[in-house]
């Protein structure tokens, strides 16, 4: 009836910030260096560093500038800096992006402004053909293509 149920308690103490949304309202401008785990909502300006490993929406009204470092971002409002995005940045028709960015994904819709220098990184998928990837991947480890035979062999 009365049991000692320590993984309840356990995963009670533990706290996951991802899911945390903070926000940044309209009329506020806040100057220096920003470190969360919890996603932002942003409709105020922000100047400075800003990371987080969070999700940060930036709204109409909102403008960031400085570095940006997120896991996601969607962007209806300005950005003028170095924008790093470890998965996918969604640029939204009113948004304006100046500076530096670097993404995994990027989603622009047609109206937003995206005057800045961009570099996505994460896997680069060949477009070559199959058994030119082979031949490829051999010349780069050195080793020599060999035919392959079928023949019969006999042990001893």
């Amino acid at each position: 009836m009365f049991s000692d149920n320590k993984k309840g308690r356990e995963q009670g103490n533990m706290t996951d910030f991802s899911r945390n949304q903070n926000k940044v309202s309209e009329g506020t401008k806040i100057v220096g260096d920003i470190i969360s785990e919890g996603g932002f909502r942003i409709e105020g300006t922000i100047e400075g560093t800003f990371k987080t490993i969070g999700k940060v929406v930036v709204g109409s009204s909102g403008f960031i500038k400085g570095t940006l470092e997120c896991s996601d971002a969607d962007f209806e409002g300005k950005f003028s800096g170095t924008l790093v995005v470890s998965n996918t940045l969604s640029l939204k028709p009113t948004a304006h992006i100046e500076g530096e960015v670097t993404v995994g994904k990027l989603a622009v819709e047609p109206g937003a402004n995206f005057n800045a220098s961009c570099s996505m990184k994460g896997n680069v998928k060949s477009l070559s053909k199959p058994s030119e990837q082979k031949t490829a991947q051999q010349a780069q480890s050195g080793q020599p293509e060999r035919p392959v035979s079928q023949g019969q062999g006999k042990s001893a």
